[in-house]
């Protein structure tokens, strides 16, 4: 593959964020496990990762269709695809990586059996576009599997933290004024039946979590690592960085805080 710039997104490409894609992947893959299996995704299949990140669905997809079948993964970040091909052949898998700007650039055809697209939408500046190059990329019959943020600002703590509410709406504006949107899958919800697909299945995902629970590490990093983020790009003060720090750390350690997740859309279509 070719070297490259490294192309940053909002929320970064730092070792941080990549240890963090892999806690994520973990608390939720139970969820994705589920919503393959729903869509139908088997040993043999053809399986595109859209937005691949550093690979972590990629090889839980590579695992499940096994050597009849194919993965192909792409994604513009370098680093992350870096750590996708060492992990490709630590693991002895055999997934395809394309490096490409998926605005920019054509997705490899390859006349796939399923599409894998999670937390995607949200960060690209046109989904029609990005919907359009899926639904290319699949057979005719062919199944895409979505999950992006339906309702963002469900995510909620309590105690009520005010430096967190002012964080959580620090991370909305940076999305968008990146050219993201974070309830994107109202926009999807119109897009899709419009570029050839038909919705078969929606499920929206929503969960209470203490700090005794495994999936309150997923909230409790995103913001520990993204008030630096968000400090960075310019939309959070030394002072509001440090007052959600600390509000975060307290409520970490309070055994009756509860955080409430944004609220996910999962979506199946079928291709036309």
């Amino acid at each position: 593959m070719r070297e490259s710039i490294e192309k940053d997104y909002v929320l970064g490409t730092h070792d941080d964020e990549l240890e963090r894609l892999g806690l994520q992947h973990s608390v939720w893959r139970q969820h994705v496990l589920a919503c393959w299996d729903k869509a139908g995704v088997t040993r043999g299949d053809k399986v595109l990762d859209v937005g691949a990140g550093p690979g972590y669905a990629s090889a839980d997809l590579a695992e499940i269709v096994g050597e009849p079948g194919k993965v192909v993964a792409v994604e513009r970040s370098r680093k992350y695809l870096d750590h996708l091909i060492r992990m490709n052949e630590i693991r002895g898998l055999d997934i395809k990586a394309h490096e490409i700007d998926l605005m920019e650039d054509e997705i490899p055809e390859g006349d796939f059996d399923h599409s894998w697209c999670r937390w995607v939408n949200s960060f690209v500046p046109n989904r029609k576009t990005l919907i359009e190059k899926i639904h290319k990329a699949l057979k005719p019959g062919g199944v895409a599997c979505f999950h992006e943020y339906i309702d963002y600002e469900a995510f909620r703590f309590a105690p009520v933290s005010g430096p967190l509410e002012d964080f959580k709406w620090k991370v909305v504006q940076s999305w968008r004024e990146s050219g993201g949107e974070t309830n994107v899958a109202l926009q999807l919800m119109e897009i899709i039946p419009n570029m050839g697909f038909e919705i078969v299945d929606t499920k929206s995902l929503s969960f209470s979590v203490s700090p005794a629970d495994y999936m309150w590490q997923w909230p409790y990093s995103f913001v520990k690592i993204n008030i630096e983020r968000m400090k960075d790009l310019g939309f959070m003060n030394e002072e509001e960085a440090l007052a959600a720090h600390s509000d975060i750390v307290s409520l970490n350690k309070n055994p009756n805080s509860i955080f409430i997740t944004p609220t996910v859309l999962e979506i199946i279509c079928k291709k036309k």
